[in-house]
């Protein structure tokens, strides 16, 4: 019987390798054609943007990122531009107009869940788990914020111990404080008394554990993403240390756990004596392979993850900023003892402290963490109203620093103001630490603005309200602020800095 085609006339397999090998190359060159006539009608800030020598400008970002988009910002304001990092093409939105229709696009179009998980190379530092099921995000902007005012009592008791424990000056003398390390400490006992609950959160090596993680995360991903992609799986198998923390995090985190399970089993879903803390939420909501104890602490790490490394450097901003304008401490210490006096310790008291409110909110606004914010990954091509086009694989930013210091949104916008947002009579929500907008982004803006930062805000706000009744502060060198350390566009508190406290002065 004869074969419907010869099988020496047919094309080898060779043959058709080759035809597809040559079809994908056609297809890459054609949306890398597409993707560079995009890029190259976009304006270049601090270089060249010629292939090679657009290194140029990707080492000028590395060493200067806050100028370099300051300049952009000054020269295309209302429009985009774009800066080379030594891995991408970045490219910045400004201007109202722009910024509305960066913050609107859809998810499938600018993704923030993908530009994240790049970020921070989640699929090799916290692993697939958390990259594919992010089940713990609606627990902190749903049952978290919510229990706020139930949880204040634990928050304001943990703060309290945690600075005893952290600033303790003998009468009337000073002693020096690493500003960075001790509120960092204070701020992962406050935040985990809502997460794990006593004696854990006082338990010094899971302290350390909790702020380990914080820099393996983000240490691990700077060294991934410095590798081409198809070598960061092994990069992230070998060079991370976030495996062992994860096996240290169960040996804390376990035993409460299997505890908080057991109980369950026997006593039900509600019985009366359950903690509204995060492992029970994280418990109850897990689903299939997520419910295991190291799925959980990873869990519970990954949260801490995202709280400690924000809230501490925000909060130390604002400790320096106090420190070198001690002027500011006895305004807000008299509206702290009012509203105290009057009303006690409580989350609604504290929401009716404006000065705080205002110093912290001017505080982000002024030392902004990075200079760059709301990032997004182009998945499909964008268009914005002016005609500009953003390819697939660009990512987009808000320019956040020169946002904050723009005269346009902020009268004397490189003048420290700690009552800025707090003057007037005429309060608005706009003024509020947690309120975000085009021209105040340091939680983002929008349906992606950052789901913890009500939590964060009252961790802060209580910290600053306990320190400023209790303590005086000032810098080693009197009235000069440390300056800010900037590695490419992120920026941090000075971490050898330090600040000098002393019991309150009646």
């Amino acid at each position: 019987m004869a074969l419907p085609l010869d099988i020496a006339q047919a094309p080898s397999l060779s043959t058709y390798g080759i035809a597809i090998i040559i079809a994908i190359l056609l297809y890459i060159a054609k949306i890398s054609s597409f993707k560079q006539r995009c890029l190259d009608r976009i304006p270049t800030v601090g270089g060249p943007s010629e292939p090679i020598v657009s290194y140029i400008g990707a080492f000028r970002f590395v060493r200067g990122a806050r100028d370099l988009v300051h300049q952009g910002y000054s020269r295309y304001r209302g429009g985009v531009f774009k800066i080379a990092r030594p891995d991408r093409w970045l490219v910045v939105v400004t201007g109202p107009k722009l910024m509305e229709e960066f913050r609107m696009a859809p998810d499938d179009v600018l993704s923030f869940v993908e530009a994240t998980n790049d970020t921070l190379a989640i699929a090799y530092t916290l692993g697939p788990n958390i990259r594919e099921n992010e089940y713990h995000i609606p627990i902190i902007r749903t049952q978290l914020t919510r229990h706020l005012g139930h949880a204040f009592d634990d928050m304001h008791d943990e703060v309290a111990a945690a600075f005893s424990d952290e600033v303790r000056p003998g009468g009337n003398e000073w002693i020096e404080i690493p500003g960075l390390e001790a509120m960092s400490r204070i701020i992962t006992r406050a935040t985990n008394r809502a997460f794990v609950g006593l004696p854990l959160c006082r338990n010094r090596g899971y302290i350390d554990l909790c702020i380990g993680f914080t820099i393996d995360v983000a240490l691990g991903a700077f060294i991934i993403n410095m590798f081409p992609t198809f070598l960061r799986p092994l990069v992230g198998r070998v060079l991370t240390r976030v495996p062992g923390t994860i096996g240290r995090g169960v040996e804390y985190l376990g035993p409460i756990i299997e505890d908080r399970l057991q109980k369950m089993q026997e006593n039900g879903k509600d019985w009366a004596e359950k903690p509204k803390d995060l492992i029970t939420w994280l418990i109850e909501d897990a689903q299939g392979e997520e419910r295991t104890v190291r799925n959980w602490a990873l869990r519970i790490l990954t949260v801490n993850f995202a709280a400690i490394h924000t809230t501490s450097s925000s909060f130390t901003h604002a400790l320096f900023h106090l420190a070198a304008n001690p002027q500011y401490i006895q305004p807000l210490r008299e509206e702290v003892e009012d509203i105290v006096g009057r009303e006690g310790w409580s989350r609604a008291s504290l929401q009716k402290m404006r000065r705080i409110d205002s110093f912290l909110k001017e505080s982000m606004r002024y030392s902004a963490q990075g200079c760059l914010s709301m990032s997004r990954k182009a998945l499909k091509p964008f268009t914005f109203s002016d005609g500009t086009v953003i390819p697939p694989g660009v990512y987009v930013n808000a320019a956040q620093a020169a946002t904050h210091h723009d005269e346009e949104y902020y009268p004397d916008p490189d003048v420290f103001d700690g009552l800025r947002f707090a003057k007037g009579e005429g309060e608005s929500s706009k003024q509020h630490l947690t309120s975000t907008g085009n021209d105040y982004v340091p939680f983002g803006h929008g349906r992606h603005a950052c789901p913890g930062r009500f939590f964060a805000a009252n961790t802060m706000k209580t910290m600053l309200a306990h320190l400023v009744v209790a303590y005086d502060v000032k810098l080693e060198n009197e009235g000069v602020r440390p300056p800010d350390r900037w590695f490419g566009p992120v920026s941090s508190p000075n971490a050898k800095a330090k600040v000098l406290f002393r019991k309150r002065q009646v």
